[in-house]
C-alpha cells in the first residue's frame, strides 16, 4: 500500500511539473506573405519592379532583334560567301547568341537582386513587428505558416538556447561572436 502511495505521489509531482512547464510555452503562427502583401509600401514596390522588368525586357528584345537581323543577313549572303567567310560569320553568330543568352541570365539575376533590395526594408519592418508583438505578449515561439512546406521559426525567446545545448551534446564549442554585431 505504501509503494502505491509513493508511486502515485511521484506521478502526481511529475504531472504537476509537466503542466507548470507547459504553461510557460506559448506558440503563435503568422502568415508573413499576407503581412507583407498588406504593407502600404508593397504597391510602390510592385510598380518599381514592374518598371525595372520592362526595362530589362526591352533591352533583351532589342538585342534579340539585332541578333535576328544579323542571322537573316547571314542567311541571305551565305550562298555567295566563301567557305572561310561562312565559317567565320557562323562563329561570330554563335558568339552573339551566347552573349544574348548570358545577357538574359544576367537580367534575371539583376531582377532578383533588385526585388530583394526593394523587399528587404519591408521584410525587416515585418520581422521587427513580429518580434515586438511576440515579446510583448510573452510568446515563446512564433512560426510562419508556409504553404506546402514545414513551418519556419520566426521568433524564439533569447533564453531558448537549444542550438547551444545540441552543440554541447555533440562536444562542439560555439565560436565567440563579435559584440559589434
Amino acid at each position: 500500500m505504501m509503494k502505491i502511495k509513493v508511486i502515485l505521489s511521484a506521478i502526481a509531482l511529475f504531472c504537476v511539473g509537466f503542466v507548470a512547464q507547459a504553461q510557460e510555452l506559448k506558440i503563435g503562427y503568422t502568415n508573413v506573405e499576407l503581412l507583407m502583401d498588406l504593407m502600404p509600401e508593397m504597391e510602390q514596390i510592385a510598380a518599381d519592379i514592374q518598371d525595372y522588368q520592362s526595362q530589362l525586357q526591352t533591352n533583351i528584345q532589342t538585342k534579340a532583334q539585332d541578333f535576328q537581323r544579323k542571322v537573316q543577313a547571314y542567311q541571305q549572303a551565305a550562298p555567295t560567301m566563301t567557305e572561310d567567310a561562312r565559317a567565320a560569320k557562323e562563329q561570330e553568330l554563335q558568339k552573339l547568341q551566347q552573349e544574348l543568352q548570358k545577357y538574359e541570365q544576367d537580367a534575371q539575376t539583376s531582377y532578383q537582386r533588385k526585388l530583394g533590395e526593394l523587399l528587404e526594408p519591408v521584410q525587416q519592418k515585418v520581422f521587427n513587428a513580429i518580434n515586438a508583438v511576440a515579446a510583448e505578449n510573452n510568446y515563446t515561439h512564433v512560426f510562419s505558416e508556409s504553404a506546402g512546406q514545414s513551418p519556419i521559426l520566426l521568433y524564439t525567446k533569447d533564453e531558448d538556447k537549444f542550438t547551444e545545448l545540441v552543440l554541447a551534446k555533440l562536444g562542439i564549442q560555439l565560436p565567440a561572436q563579435n559584440p559589434s554585431n
